[in-house]
């Protein structure tokens, strides 16, 4: 009985598995799902580019000398004094800045504190009081000194929607203090008035004589870099405003075509 205990004891008995710890294996599974997240996108900044400046050099950038070409980001400052330009959004839309404006341009719109500016294209504008919510269209926006601003849709529709201390009023909210109503549709040929506080003054009719007054004016003359939105606000003006003295398009260079040459007669 001896010799059979000691084979027995020689082998000590078999212990259970040791369990690894909980941490071990949920650690993987915790870093694969952070590993894998997107990176949170910046909010997209408004930008525009410098195309044309005309009368003289009075066209800035952040209060510095700006030229053709150059880029301006939000929330850079645009403005002019005796000069006039034109600047081309990332939106693929075109501005034509008046004399003595300024606008700076922010986050899905640009705020022009005054002056004037034509919009061909989309996108929208901003005053102190009023958001400008367009798709495409052709537009001028005016903000005089007296807080007031103006708003002619030349071709297509504007969404009005009034601002309370920069935020969105919105529908159904009580008005507060002269609080502006909500949102006003401006369709083509329409020029509103807005109060300081974004409250809509008079509503009117464009004709033929104030479509010539504009295609006559500083925000046309002199141009020679066209517009993207120039052929929808033609062909309303043809339909719909007769009468109407159509500014020239501006005259594009062709351009010489390879391994073609024409006889020379001298």
């Amino acid at each position: 009985m001896q010799a059979l205990r000691d084979p027995m004891r020689s082998h000590p008995p078999r212990q259970p598995p040791l369990r690894q710890p909980l941490r071990r294996v949920w650690w993987p599974l915790v870093l694969v799902p952070l590993a894998v997240l997107p990176p949170t996108p910046a909010a997209a900044r408004e930008a525009a580019t410098v195309q044309e400046i005309l009368d003289g050099r009075e066209f800035y950038v952040d209060g510095r000398e700006a030229r053709v070409k150059q880029r301006a980001a939000a929330p850079q400052e645009i403005s002019t004094r005796k000069s006039r330009g034109q600047i081309r959004f990332d939106t693929g839309a075109a501005g034509r800045v008046n004399r003595f404006s300024q606008l700076r341009l922010g986050s899905g719109c640009f705020l022009l504190r005054q002056g004037q500016i034509l919009v061909s294209g989309p996108q929208s504008g901003c005053t102190r009081s009023a958001r400008m919510s367009v798709r495409g269209t052709n537009y001028i926006l005016e903000v005089r000194e007296d807080g007031q601003a103006e708003l002619s849709v030349l071709e297509g529709a504007v969404e009005v929607e009034p601002l309370r201390d920069g935020e969105a009023v919105q529908d159904g909210e009580p008005p507060q203090d002269g609080a502006p109503a909500p949102s006003t549709r401006v369709e083509a040929g329409q020029r509103v008035t807005l109060s300081p506080a974004g409250v809509v003054l008079t509503l009117l009719r464009l004709n033929a004589g104030d479509y010539n007054a504009i295609f006559g004016g500083s925000l046309f003359e002199g141009f020679s870099t066209p517009l993207p939105a120039f052929g929808s606000l033609e062909s309303y003006v043809r339909r719909y405003v007769p009468g109407v003295n159509l500014p020239s398009l501006p005259v594009t260079p062709s351009l010489p075509i390879p391994g073609l040459s024409f006889p020379r007669f001298f």
